[in-house]
């Protein structure tokens, strides 16, 4: 096994002093940002301010944002109107996609207690598309055991957590997800993917060297051994 290498601080700045990273580059990622997370007042005046040209109309940035306040107040019909008026073509084309909006849409029945409606629409709308697809089939099933249990805290987590706040932003990230494909945009802030892409260099380099990490957390620079971890490999394979 060859010999650890030892990179001093000194020497990891005068390299990363040596990377040329200009301001229109960090002005297109906070714009990348505020595109994509849709804060629409925000990146009208920045682009204004900073002279960087959006890369999706503004308008619909507004359209994304209504879709997906839609959809975590469990307004399912709102958002799937929205989504036809925006572009028909993406849940034309996606059929998993609205799947998981119908079942989203089971779900709300079940919350608000609509058993009689929430059968008929399990029958009617989604049992056909289960047939279709073994995985479909599994999350029907998966909803459906809610209403063996009288209430979520008596259910298994993997069936209560259906009812969660996290089930419904999981739905309205899938749906903002493909609308931006749609838009031929980026689906995930480039800054995050800079930041996972960061934390897997940081592991690979830290099996062959000690050199100084970068705290994410307190933003810090640290200096000291680091070994790689199963965290930092899971990071990139998100």
């Amino acid at each position: 096994m060859p010999p650890r290498t030892t990179i001093r601080k000194e020497e990891w700045e005068r390299r990363l002093r040596e990377v040329q990273v200009t301001k229109d580059d960090l002005n297109r990622l906070i714009m990348d940002y505020l595109v994509i997370e849709g804060y629409k007042s925000a990146a009208e005046e920045f682009s204004d301010e900073a002279n960087v040209p959006p890369p999706v109309d503004f308008e619909s940035i507004e359209s994304r944002m209504v879709i997906r306040e839609a959809l975590q107040r469990g307004d399912i019909e709102e958002a799937i109107s929205r989504m036809n008026d925006l572009n028909p073509e993406i849940l034309d084309t996606n059929p998993a996609l609205y799947f998981h909006l119908q079942q989203q849409k089971l779900i709300e029945h079940i919350r608000h207690g609509r058993i009689t409606e929430a059968l008929k629409f399990a029958q009617d709308e989604l049992a056909p598309r289960g047939e279709e697809s073994p995985e479909f089939l599994a999350e029907l099933e998966r909803t459906m055991a809610l209403l063996a249990f009288d209430s979520s805290s008596s259910a298994p987590p993997t069936i209560s957590e259906l009812l969660s706040p996290a089930q419904r932003m999981k739905t309205a990230g899938e749906v903002n997800a493909a609308i931006l494909e749609s838009l031929s945009q980026g689906k995930e802030v480039k800054l995050v993917q800079l930041l996972k892409l960061l934390c897997w260099s940081e592991g690979m380099l830290a099996e062959r060297a000690d050199f100084p990490k970068i705290d994410l957390q307190e933003g810090l620079m640290v200096t000291g051994r680091k070994e790689a971890t199963a965290t930092d490999d899971s990071i990139m394979r998100e």
